[in-house]
């Protein structure tokens, strides 16, 4: 029996809480997540040095296309190699198997910006939090995962992300049906989020039904 699959789309600056409110989701309700960082661009063909050139805090870093490929696929109920991608050489490595659910949330920095993505979501999410909590959330991240320096997080935040979240991110709120703000305790922030979710799915949605 096929399965209908819901999608949700979660965007927002790097460091509001994205990932966290994902994986909260996920636990509650199942499904899987696709998170736009599987999908950047493989730079295996440049030398190393020039990877560390590339402005990785724009939209054209990423495979678009092969994104909404997949997305496409699992909502025809069909499986997909979700790329792997290692930040240390800025290369794919691999790919994980992704098999169809009932509820698939999309999330990243630029998950609202291609309308090719935007048409497939059911609901648009967007998150947001004031600049200094997630500069610090940035931090504590890349030193922690990315094994990056706390003077390199702030030289590429200066340089690069803070401009582009100006310029690509913070515009792509205006096409989001809810608006979540995540400057405190995570759970509640989950809370708010799942009952304004039920609130905007349609009856025997996804979100709309699990948990009950």
């Amino acid at each position: 029996m096929s399965v209908k699959t819901t999608l949700i789309g979660l965007a927002g600056g790097t460091g509001a809480g994205k990932s966290t409110i994902v994986r909260a989701l996920v636990d509650r309700f199942g499904g899987c997540a696709i998170d736009l960082d599987s999908y950047y661009l493989d730079r295996s063909a440049l030398p190393p040095e020039e990877r560390s050139r590339v402005n990785y805090d724009q939209p054209a870093a990423f495979d678009d296309a092969l994104l909404v490929e997949h997305l496409e696929r699992l909502i025809a109920g069909a499986a997909v190699p979700k790329p792997l991608y290692s930040f240390e050489t800025h290369t794919r490595i691999g790919v994980e198997t992704l098999a169809p659910a009932r509820l698939v949330i999309v999330e990243g920095l630029f998950t609202l910006w291609w309308e090719s993505l935007r048409s497939l979501l059911a609901v648009k999410v967007f998150v947001d939090a004031p600049p200094d909590v997630r500069l610090v959330r940035r931090i504590r991240r890349d030193v922690a995962e990315r094994h990056r320096t706390t003077e390199q997080v702030l030289q590429q935040y200066v340089s690069s992300v803070r401009p582009m979240h100006e310029r690509y991110v913070e515009p792509t709120r205006a096409h989001a049906d809810l608006i979540i703000t995540n400057d405190g305790p995570i759970e509640d922030t989950v809370e708010r989020a799942i009952s304004a979710l039920r609130g905007r799915m349609a009856d025997g949605s996804a979100i709309a039904t699990a948990g009950r």
